[in-house]
């Protein structure tokens, strides 16, 4: 028999806020996090806008630790230390060996790798940080999350780009249902927004150049879409079993119901046009679950702005729910694009959504496109009692994920 998988805590770094209430309360009103890039000199760059998330420092870190660690592992920490909080778990009550880690980075420690890189280049080898190499690998996040707890059990980071952290957390529950872990942390974090991060995607023509109207770049499902923004930050859940959690007497959020995989198999970043890598994700997790698409009572999309992706998703979206499609929206509509700890922040929104009965908006919704034709959440919250909501990532490289949680 199979352990029912609850969420117990949750904590955000985003670009629309440092914390859940801050985080749920922009989402709801359609407040948008996308300005003009304020960390460094764009002026240069084809797109000079992003999704930037305030500086945070994680309690108990001193400025010398700051400096060992990449921005990415500390947005990671900051979001551990607010669900960890939350979930309100005494490791002196745990046995460390059955409590894991897994939170993954699509890019890992960019800035850090820039930074070295030019070092390198001007000084020589010997100037290089000792702490290069840990600063920069995608596992650094979990590996640390998992020191600063004591956290001996299950460790990993999944590097699946912009499908990262939906199967980080599907990767996590499974531990859970399967009698290998009574708690996860798990998640992603991401921190990009580099002149090198922003000229290698922009290189890819993938981002969105409307540079002159920040707030309104991002435009997912809309005829005049033009790319996606870059966004920044991180998400982490608290995942144990429900005879755990109710054991010590834990608060429920949520259930996590089931996660789907694919792959398109198609090309190395464009997805398969006629959808079906995504409808295969989106049927595995429905079938996963064990319930029904009419089940479904909201889908928070991948939707990244982009023509094509906007386009498949769609498509898929009918091949999985039929002529009527769930109500929809692109929270990446206000945090941008946050590539490997999208799915997290998209996972805790929908986790939100059911836990409030109300459905965040895809702002910047001025004109329907016909290839998109869903159900859009258009530019205002809408109130809907729902029991169950699915969330999908789809990145680079053809990979696919879909998630589904159920109201506590």
């Amino acid at each position: 028999m199979r352990n029912k998988v609850v969420i117990t805590g949750m904590g955000v770094v985003s670009p629309v806020g440092n914390d859940i209430k801050t985080f749920w309360n922009s989402l709801c009103e359609g407040r948008c996090g996308i300005h003009a890039i304020r960390h460094f000199d764009a002026s240069e760059l084809p797109t000079r806008i992003a999704a930037e998330a305030e500086d945070v420092v994680p309690r108990g870190v001193s400025a010398k630790d700051l400096r060992r660690k990449d921005r990415y592992t500390i947005f990671a920490l900051e979001a551990a230390d607010q669900a960890w909080e939350q979930a309100g778990i005494d490791m002196a009550r745990e046995t460390p060996g059955r409590c894991g880690v897994i939170v993954g980075s699509g890019i890992g420690g960019l800035a850090t790798l820039d930074e070295q890189v030019k070092v390198f280049a001007s000084d020589g080898a010997r100037r290089v940080s000792p702490l290069m190499i840990p600063k920069v690998i995608a596992n650094m996040a979990s590996g640390e999350i998992a020191i600063r707890y004591g956290l001996q059990g299950p460790n990993r980071a999944i590097v699946t780009a912009c499908a990262t952290s939906t199967q980080c957390i599907g990767d996590s529950a499974n531990m859970i249902r399967y009698g290998k872990a009574d708690v996860m942390l798990t998640g992603g974090a991401e921190s990009s927004i580099i002149p090198f991060g922003i000229a290698g995607f922009g290189a890819m023509k993938a981002l969105s150049c409307r540079n002159d109207e920040p707030e309104r770049a991002s435009r997912p499902f809309d005829l005049d879409r033009d790319g996606f923004v870059m966004g920044e930050g991180a998400g982490i859940l608290v995942l144990e079993s429900e005879q755990h959690a109710k054991a010590r007497g834990a608060v429920i959020l949520g259930e996590v119901l089931g996660m789907g995989e694919s792959c398109d198999a198609y090309h190395i970043v464009a997805p398969n046009p006629d959808g079906v890598g995504a409808k295969t994700a989106m049927e595995a997790a429905l079938d996963d679950s064990g319930v029904n698409a009419a089940d479904v009572g909201y889908y928070n999309a991948h939707g990244t702005s982009t023509k094509y992706n906007d386009a498949a998703e769609s498509l898929a979206l009918h091949m999985v729910f039929g002529e009527t499609t769930p109500p929809v929206s692109s929270t990446k509509s206000m945090t941008g694009h946050l590539l490997g700890a999208a799915g997290a922040i998209e996972a805790i929104a929908c986790v939100l959504a059911l836990r409030d009965g109300i459905l965040p908006p895809n702002i910047n919704y001025d004109k329907p496109d016909p290839e998109c034709d869903v159900d859009i959440i258009a530019n205002s919250a809408r109130e809907a009692k729902i029991d169950v909501a699915m969330s999908t990532s789809l990145g680079f490289g053809g990979h696919n994920a879909s998630i589904l949680m159920k109201r506590a």
